[in-house]
Protein backbone atom coordinates (compact mmCIF):
# COMPACT_ATOMS: atom_id res chain seq x y z
CA UNK A 1 0.00 0.00 0.00
CA UNK A 2 1.35 3.33 -1.17
CA UNK A 3 1.49 5.94 1.94
CA UNK A 4 0.29 9.88 0.87
CA UNK A 5 3.17 12.40 1.04
CA UNK A 6 2.29 15.50 3.62
CA UNK A 7 3.16 18.95 1.42
CA UNK A 8 4.56 21.70 1.71
CA UNK A 9 5.06 24.96 0.01
CA UNK A 10 7.87 27.34 0.14
CA UNK A 11 6.68 30.54 -0.93
CA UNK A 12 9.28 33.62 -2.43
CA UNK A 13 8.08 36.65 -3.33
CA UNK A 14 11.04 38.63 -5.22
CA UNK A 15 11.43 41.77 -6.59
CA UNK A 16 14.73 42.69 -8.81
CA UNK A 17 17.42 40.77 -7.01
CA UNK A 18 17.94 37.78 -9.31
CA UNK A 19 21.46 36.76 -8.43
CA UNK A 20 20.39 36.78 -4.44
CA UNK A 21 16.65 34.94 -5.53
CA UNK A 22 18.85 32.12 -7.66
CA UNK A 23 21.26 31.57 -4.36
CA UNK A 24 18.10 31.35 -2.21
CA UNK A 25 16.81 28.55 -4.55
CA UNK A 26 20.17 26.99 -4.24
CA UNK A 27 20.53 26.61 -0.39
CA UNK A 28 16.33 25.43 -0.42
CA UNK A 29 17.63 22.48 -2.85
CA UNK A 30 20.36 21.65 -0.77
CA UNK A 31 18.32 21.35 2.28
CA UNK A 32 17.63 17.66 3.41
CA UNK A 33 14.79 16.83 2.37
CA UNK A 34 11.84 15.47 5.13
CA UNK A 35 11.16 11.96 4.90
CA UNK A 36 7.42 11.50 4.11
CA UNK A 37 7.00 15.21 2.84
CA UNK A 38 6.62 16.24 -0.94
CA UNK A 39 7.95 19.79 -1.00
CA UNK A 40 7.48 22.25 -3.81
CA UNK A 41 8.54 25.86 -4.00
CA UNK A 42 6.67 28.48 -5.46
CA UNK A 43 8.09 31.92 -6.58
CA UNK A 44 6.12 35.33 -7.34
CA UNK A 45 8.07 37.55 -9.39
CA UNK A 46 6.63 41.23 -7.92
CA UNK A 47 7.01 44.16 -10.84
CA UNK A 48 10.80 42.70 -11.87
CA UNK A 49 12.39 44.65 -14.45
CA UNK A 50 15.49 42.76 -14.24
CA UNK A 51 16.55 39.09 -15.56
CA UNK A 52 14.57 37.20 -12.53
CA UNK A 53 11.87 35.56 -15.08
CA UNK A 54 15.10 34.76 -17.75
CA UNK A 55 17.05 33.25 -14.97
CA UNK A 56 14.21 31.68 -13.21
CA UNK A 57 13.53 29.63 -16.99
CA UNK A 58 17.37 28.54 -16.80
CA UNK A 59 17.06 27.62 -13.74
CA UNK A 60 14.63 25.18 -14.11
CA UNK A 61 16.08 23.81 -17.30
CA UNK A 62 19.06 22.99 -15.34
CA UNK A 63 18.44 21.75 -12.39
CA UNK A 64 15.07 19.22 -13.17
CA UNK A 65 16.00 16.65 -10.26
CA UNK A 66 15.45 19.95 -7.79
CA UNK A 67 12.73 20.52 -5.80
CA UNK A 68 9.36 21.25 -7.81
CA UNK A 69 9.38 25.00 -9.06
CA UNK A 70 6.53 27.53 -10.33
CA UNK A 71 6.18 31.02 -10.40
CA UNK A 72 3.94 34.07 -11.28
CA UNK A 73 3.97 37.31 -11.96
CA UNK A 74 2.64 40.18 -10.28
CA UNK A 75 2.86 43.34 -11.98
CA UNK A 76 1.55 45.64 -9.28
CA UNK A 77 4.54 46.64 -6.80
CA UNK A 78 4.31 45.63 -3.91
CA UNK A 79 5.05 42.90 -1.53
CA UNK A 80 1.82 42.43 0.17
CA UNK A 81 -0.02 42.51 -3.89
CA UNK A 82 2.81 39.83 -4.77
CA UNK A 83 1.89 37.46 -1.50
CA UNK A 84 -1.87 38.21 -1.72
CA UNK A 85 -1.66 36.75 -5.36
CA UNK A 86 0.36 33.53 -4.47
CA UNK A 87 -1.69 32.77 -1.16
CA UNK A 88 -5.17 31.77 -3.25
CA UNK A 89 -2.57 29.31 -5.19
CA UNK A 90 -1.41 26.96 -2.51
CA UNK A 91 -2.99 23.95 -2.02
CA UNK A 92 -0.45 22.26 -0.15
CA UNK A 93 -0.78 21.70 3.84
CA UNK A 94 2.03 23.69 5.07
CA UNK A 95 3.09 26.67 3.58
CA UNK A 96 6.62 28.81 4.68
CA UNK A 97 7.54 32.48 3.44
CA UNK A 98 10.96 32.72 2.45
CA UNK A 99 12.41 36.25 1.64
CA UNK A 100 14.64 36.40 -1.82
CA UNK A 101 17.75 37.41 0.10
CA UNK A 102 17.46 34.47 2.82
CA UNK A 103 19.69 31.66 3.32
CA UNK A 104 18.02 28.47 4.49
CA UNK A 105 19.65 26.19 7.07
CA UNK A 106 20.28 22.73 5.98
CA UNK A 107 17.86 21.21 8.29
CA UNK A 108 15.33 23.78 7.25
CA UNK A 109 12.66 21.74 5.41
CA UNK A 110 13.20 18.85 7.45
CA UNK A 111 12.54 20.99 10.76
CA UNK A 112 9.50 22.75 9.66
CA UNK A 113 7.57 19.33 9.04
CA UNK A 114 8.80 17.97 11.94
CA UNK A 115 7.70 20.56 14.22
CA UNK A 116 4.00 20.54 12.50
CA UNK A 117 4.14 16.96 13.63
CA UNK A 118 5.21 17.74 16.80
CA UNK A 119 2.79 20.56 17.68
CA UNK A 120 -0.60 19.46 16.37
CA UNK A 121 -1.98 22.26 18.29
CA UNK A 122 -0.25 24.97 17.00
CA UNK A 123 -1.43 26.85 13.82
CA UNK A 124 1.38 29.50 13.20
CA UNK A 125 5.01 28.63 13.01
CA UNK A 126 8.19 31.20 13.13
CA UNK A 127 11.66 30.12 13.31
CA UNK A 128 15.03 32.04 13.65
CA UNK A 129 16.39 34.87 11.61
CA UNK A 130 20.03 35.36 11.88
CA UNK A 131 22.39 37.82 10.28
CA UNK A 132 24.77 35.98 7.63
CA UNK A 133 27.94 37.45 9.38
CA UNK A 134 31.21 36.61 7.36
CA UNK A 135 33.29 38.58 9.07
CA UNK A 136 33.76 41.60 6.60
CA UNK A 137 30.83 43.48 8.63
CA UNK A 138 32.47 46.19 10.82
CA UNK A 139 32.96 45.32 14.66
CA UNK A 140 30.63 48.02 16.08
CA UNK A 141 27.56 45.94 14.57
CA UNK A 142 28.22 43.27 17.14
CA UNK A 143 28.64 45.27 20.10
CA UNK A 144 26.16 44.89 23.07
CA UNK A 145 26.68 47.15 25.18
CA UNK A 146 25.20 50.90 25.95
CA UNK A 147 25.56 51.92 22.48
CA UNK A 148 24.22 48.57 20.69
CA UNK A 149 22.43 50.17 17.12
CA UNK A 150 18.62 48.92 17.34
CA UNK A 151 16.87 48.41 15.13
CA UNK A 152 19.57 46.26 13.46
CA UNK A 153 20.02 47.01 10.28
CA UNK A 154 19.94 42.96 8.81
CA UNK A 155 16.98 41.69 10.22
CA UNK A 156 16.95 39.77 13.34
CA UNK A 157 14.63 37.44 15.13
CA UNK A 158 16.16 35.23 17.80
CA UNK A 159 13.95 34.27 20.92
CA UNK A 160 16.78 31.85 22.05
CA UNK A 161 17.53 27.60 22.24
CA UNK A 162 14.04 26.88 23.37
CA UNK A 163 10.93 25.89 21.78
CA UNK A 164 8.66 29.14 23.29
CA UNK A 165 4.31 29.49 23.11
CA UNK A 166 4.40 33.11 21.70
CA UNK A 167 1.99 35.91 22.42
CA UNK A 168 2.24 39.68 21.27
CA UNK A 169 2.97 40.42 25.06
CA UNK A 170 6.46 38.45 24.39
CA UNK A 171 7.69 39.17 20.56
CA UNK A 172 5.55 39.51 17.46
CA UNK A 173 7.60 37.79 14.66
CA UNK A 174 8.17 39.55 11.02
CA UNK A 175 7.30 37.50 7.58
CA UNK A 176 10.86 36.66 7.14
CA UNK A 177 10.07 33.40 8.97
CA UNK A 178 6.94 32.15 9.06
CA UNK A 179 5.24 28.99 7.98
CA UNK A 180 1.92 27.98 8.75
CA UNK A 181 -1.57 25.33 8.46
CA UNK A 182 -2.24 26.28 4.46
CA UNK A 183 -6.06 26.36 6.23
CA UNK A 184 -5.67 29.21 8.35
CA UNK A 185 -4.75 31.65 4.66
CA UNK A 186 -8.42 31.84 4.23
CA UNK A 187 -9.21 32.79 7.11
CA UNK A 188 -6.64 35.21 8.32
CA UNK A 189 -7.41 37.25 4.85
CA UNK A 190 -5.12 38.79 2.54
CA UNK A 191 -2.12 41.06 3.26
CA UNK A 192 -2.60 44.65 3.84
CA UNK A 193 -1.58 47.14 0.69
CA UNK A 194 -1.58 49.90 2.52
CA UNK A 195 1.36 49.04 5.19
CA UNK A 196 3.08 46.63 2.82
CA UNK A 197 6.76 47.89 1.24
CA UNK A 198 6.81 48.93 -2.17
CA UNK A 199 10.11 47.28 -4.18
CA UNK A 200 12.85 47.53 -1.39
CA UNK A 201 11.15 50.38 0.67
CA UNK A 202 11.96 50.33 4.36
CA UNK A 203 8.73 50.98 5.63
CA UNK A 204 6.00 47.93 6.38
CA UNK A 205 4.94 46.30 8.87
CA UNK A 206 2.13 44.32 6.97
CA UNK A 207 3.50 40.64 8.35
CA UNK A 208 3.13 42.17 12.14
CA UNK A 209 -0.27 43.28 11.22
CA UNK A 210 -0.63 39.78 9.69
CA UNK A 211 0.46 37.77 12.66
CA UNK A 212 -1.86 40.19 15.05
CA UNK A 213 -4.66 38.98 13.13
CA UNK A 214 -4.03 35.81 13.34
CA UNK A 215 -3.03 35.31 16.77
CA UNK A 216 -6.76 37.39 17.49
CA UNK A 217 -8.49 34.81 15.66
CA UNK A 218 -6.99 32.19 17.74
CA UNK A 219 -4.18 31.07 16.16
CA UNK A 220 -1.80 29.64 18.32
CA UNK A 221 2.05 30.79 17.42
CA UNK A 222 4.63 28.33 18.24
CA UNK A 223 8.57 29.73 18.11
CA UNK A 224 10.58 26.60 16.27
CA UNK A 225 14.59 27.64 17.34
CA UNK A 226 15.49 24.76 14.95
CA UNK A 227 14.18 26.48 11.65
CA UNK A 228 16.75 28.31 10.64
CA UNK A 229 17.19 31.02 8.15
CA UNK A 230 20.12 33.70 7.72
CA UNK A 231 19.37 37.04 6.01
CA UNK A 232 22.02 38.11 3.57
CA UNK A 233 24.30 41.12 5.16
CA UNK A 234 24.69 44.04 2.05
CA UNK A 235 27.56 46.53 3.54
CA UNK A 236 25.77 49.23 2.85
CA UNK A 237 23.18 48.80 5.24
CA UNK A 238 25.54 49.05 7.47
CA UNK A 239 26.47 52.91 6.55
CA UNK A 240 25.11 55.50 8.87
CA UNK A 241 22.45 57.03 6.20
CA UNK A 242 21.06 53.56 5.62
CA UNK A 243 21.08 53.43 9.56
CA UNK A 244 19.32 56.43 10.06
CA UNK A 245 16.87 56.19 7.31
CA UNK A 246 15.64 52.51 8.12
CA UNK A 247 15.12 53.43 11.86
CA UNK A 248 12.57 56.25 10.86
CA UNK A 249 10.64 54.52 8.39
CA UNK A 250 10.81 51.25 10.27
CA UNK A 251 9.45 52.99 13.20
CA UNK A 252 6.66 54.58 11.62
CA UNK A 253 5.68 51.33 10.36
CA UNK A 254 5.82 49.69 13.18
CA UNK A 255 4.00 52.73 15.36
CA UNK A 256 1.06 52.63 12.81
CA UNK A 257 0.03 48.93 14.74
CA UNK A 258 -0.21 50.65 18.18
CA UNK A 259 -3.48 51.63 19.77
CA UNK A 260 -3.93 55.45 19.45
CA UNK A 261 -3.79 57.38 22.79
CA UNK A 262 -7.41 58.52 24.65
CA UNK A 263 -6.29 61.49 23.58
CA UNK A 264 -5.38 60.59 20.05
CA UNK A 265 -2.32 62.96 19.93
CA UNK A 266 1.12 62.49 20.20
CA UNK A 267 2.69 61.57 23.35
CA UNK A 268 4.52 64.29 24.85
CA UNK A 269 7.48 62.34 26.28
CA UNK A 270 8.33 61.50 22.43
CA UNK A 271 9.21 65.35 21.79
CA UNK A 272 11.28 65.49 24.98
CA UNK A 273 12.86 62.26 24.13
CA UNK A 274 13.41 63.69 20.85
CA UNK A 275 15.16 66.70 22.33
CA UNK A 276 17.44 64.73 24.54
CA UNK A 277 18.83 62.25 21.51
CA UNK A 278 19.29 65.15 19.56
CA UNK A 279 21.49 66.86 22.07
CA UNK A 280 23.40 64.06 22.98
CA UNK A 281 24.20 63.30 19.44
CA UNK A 282 25.38 66.93 18.97
CA UNK A 283 27.75 66.52 21.74
CA UNK A 284 29.29 63.46 21.32
CA UNK A 285 32.80 63.12 21.78
CA UNK A 286 32.90 59.36 20.46
CA UNK A 287 31.41 58.34 17.46
CA UNK A 288 29.80 54.89 18.75
CA UNK A 289 28.00 57.11 20.99
CA UNK A 290 27.69 59.73 18.50
CA UNK A 291 26.03 57.20 15.77
CA UNK A 292 23.69 55.60 18.33
CA UNK A 293 22.19 58.82 19.21
CA UNK A 294 21.78 59.90 15.68
CA UNK A 295 20.11 56.48 15.08
CA UNK A 296 17.91 57.05 18.15
CA UNK A 297 16.75 60.38 16.75
CA UNK A 298 15.85 59.02 13.73
CA UNK A 299 13.23 56.53 15.61
CA UNK A 300 12.08 59.06 17.44
CA UNK A 301 11.01 61.24 14.47
CA UNK A 302 9.43 58.28 13.41
CA UNK A 303 7.11 57.09 16.35
CA UNK A 304 5.88 60.96 15.92
CA UNK A 305 5.55 60.78 12.33
CA UNK A 306 3.62 57.27 12.77
CA UNK A 307 1.60 58.70 15.64
CA UNK A 308 0.58 61.74 13.74
CA UNK A 309 -0.36 59.52 10.87
CA UNK A 310 -3.05 57.39 13.17
CA UNK A 311 -4.80 60.87 14.52
CA UNK A 312 -7.94 60.13 12.56
CA UNK A 313 -7.57 56.37 13.53
CA UNK A 314 -9.60 55.84 16.57
CA UNK A 315 -9.47 51.35 16.00
CA UNK A 316 -5.78 49.70 15.94
CA UNK A 317 -5.29 47.85 12.68
CA UNK A 318 -5.37 44.43 14.51
CA UNK A 319 -8.97 43.08 15.94
CA UNK A 320 -7.77 43.65 20.13
CA UNK A 321 -5.60 46.33 21.30
CA UNK A 322 -2.10 44.86 22.06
Amino acid sequence: MTMTSRTLTALICTHNRSSLLLRTLHYLNMARRPQGWRVDILVVANACTDNSLEDLVQFHEKNRDSLPLNWIEEPTAGKSFALNSALPLITSELVAFVDDDHRVDSEYLASICAAAEEYPDAELFCGRILPDWDGSEPAWIHETGAYRIYPLPIPRFDQGEAPLSLTPEIAIPGGGNLFLRTEWLSRIGPFSTELGPTGHDLEGSEDLDWVLRAQDLGARLQYVPSVVQYHYVDLQRLRLGYLIKKAYKRTVSTTALKAVSEENRVPRYLYRKLGEYLFFALTALSTGRRRFYLVRTAAALGEIKGYRQRRATVKPLSNKKH
